[in-house]
């Protein structure tokens, strides 16, 4: 091949990079890792679930469980679950996503196409999940490129680790060989139980997940992918039109499921269940990673990131808050946001924890401090009196020492730490003993106990760690973990 050549056929490759945009569009494959298999323990749960390799998906996501769902059709025509895939990070709130770079991740029904796979991503491998969809759009919604991806590193996607995203783009490049045209993703917030319902019955956006929960009943119910339709500001089921009447039998069915979880919401809310809001520094992550970093002891536990590290790893050891409602919308008002609004909380919560801890040392001090004069030993003689606040009670001597004082007829019966201080001068108001009477004392051996130790001040400063901060203790304050893959500890959860 001639240098010339060399030259025009790079400038038509680096021309067609220029005219894809985003390399993170970019759909033909330039690496093998489009191509790679599945696991060997995924096609073993295919074969025992009596699946086939090529048979249609569907995906869902629970944000507050941090778990992602792949179903897949079995012999009955229906969708069975195949696997739960713990998933390594989430960004943002509980909430639907509503405009570029907010780091929400969106909720709803979002449907992946062959066009959606990059192999060629910077992230490993990913996938477009298709937001905005329709309804998003209706609402004005903005933002793009949200993914399904690898390297544990969400700013408003769904972040897995690499060896997880292999086995989910094998299953959906799997599921597209076979003939399915598109994979429905169903985004939740929640898995829409009752006793969630019941917590968050007041949050501002149980509205939006009321109308996702009827989503969901009637996948429940037929275990099918659910048909929608934007219809002016909310998801309608059971056809692409709205309005259009619903299948007689499934809407019966979607009803009477309805109908019982709201009788268990009543229930759990008659029992006091209370209305909060949650609140998260920056989106989670499962616990199994979680653990494994504390446990493993080490700010570079490998994870299965390989390029950008976790993302906002400071947010990791950060417990999620529940306020009231209330309290939320008060601090609303005043202009705060919820990131503002949870690490707010979370103070307050650790000054208070460091409060009740101080007073309960406090009240244990004071009274092992205290002397009851009824239970005082046989001659032993009692010293307590009222202790003016503040200062240190003085403990009753020995009544050996109680002997060598009062041998001293002719003196004020001062105390041994008076006698003792008043030797080197730190005695105050004490006047120095006259040397020729302290030698006709004859000297024998005391036991006199020591000063007891001044009582701590109630006041404590909050610590500078959250509580259970452990991890951001391992991590340094760094931003990133060092890059490794998932392998050994996480086999079992692929």
């Amino acid at each position: 091949m001639t240098a010339f050549r060399q030259t025009w056929l790079a400038a038509v490759a680096l021309g067609a990079l220029a005219l894809s945009g985003c390399v993170e569009e970019s759909a033909m494959p330039r690496s093998g890792r489009h191509y790679v298999p599945m696991s060997m323990e995924l096609q073993q749960a295919i074969r025992e679930k009596e699946m086939r390799t090529h048979a249609p998906i569907l995906i869902r996501a629970f944000k507050k469980e941090s778990e992602l769902e792949v179903w897949k059709q079995d012999s009955s025509g229906k969708m069975a679950l195949l696997k739960t895939f713990p998933m390594c990070r989430w960004s943002g709130q509980l909430g639907p996503k509503v405009r570029e770079g907010d780091r929400q991740v969106p909720e709803g029904f979002y449907a992946v196409t062959p066009g959606s796979l990059n192999p060629n991503s910077s992230f490993y491998l990913s996938f477009n999940v298709g937001y905005p969809n329709s309804f998003d759009k209706q609402l004005g919604r903005t933002g793009a490129h949200i993914m399904v991806h690898g390297d544990c590193s969400s700013m408003g996607c769904f972040a897995m680790t690499d060896s997880q995203i292999a086995d989910i783009y094998a299953l959906t490049r799997e599921a597209f060989g076979g003939g399915q045209t598109q994979v429905q993703l169903q985004s939740y917030p929640f898995r829409m139980t009752p006793e969630n319902l019941a917590r968050y019955r007041n949050d501002p956006n149980i509205a939006f997940w009321r109308n996702l929960k009827q989503g969901n009943d009637v996948f429940e119910v037929t275990q099918k992918p659910v048909v929608t339709a934007a219809c002016n500001g909310r998801y309608g089921f059971g056809s692409e039109t709205c309005g259009a009447p619903p299948d007689p039998a499934i809407a019966t069915a979607v009803a009477n499921k309805e109908r019982q979880d709201e009788i268990k919401v009543a229930e759990l809310v008659a029992k006091g269940t209370k209305a909060v809001k949650r609140l998260y520094r920056d989106g989670d992550m499962h616990p199994v990673f979680k653990e494994t970093i504390i446990a493993d002891g080490s700010p570079t536990r490998p994870v299965g990131t390989t390029r950008n590290g976790i993302s906002r790893s400071d947010a990791i050891g950060f417990t999620p808050i529940e306020l009231p409602v209330e309290d939320y919308k008060t601090h609303k008002a005043k202009g705060r946001t919820p990131l503002q609004i949870a690490e707010l909380a979370q103070q307050q919560q650790v000054n208070a924890a460091a409060v009740a801890e101080a007073g309960k040392s406090d009240a244990a001090k004071s009274e092992a401090s205290k002397t009851d004069p009824a239970k005082a030993e046989p001659g032993k003689t009692s010293t307590a009196t009222a202790t003016p606040a503040g200062s240190v009670a003085q403990p009753d001597l020995p009544s050996s020492a109680t002997a060598l004082v009062s041998t001293r007829k002719e003196e004020p019966q001062a105390s041994v730490f008076q006698r003792m201080l008043g030797s080197v001068g730190l005695a105050s108001g004490t006047a120095e003993p006259d040397p020729a009477k302290v030698q006709e004392i004859t000297p024998h051996p005391v036991n006199v106990p020591l000063p007891p130790r001044r009582q701590a001040s109630a006041t404590v400063s909050p610590p500078a760690r959250a509580p259970g901060d452990k991890v951001s203790e391992l991590i340094g304050g760094t931003q990133r973990l060092a890059p490794a893959n998932l392998a050994g500890s996480f086999s079992k959860l692929q």
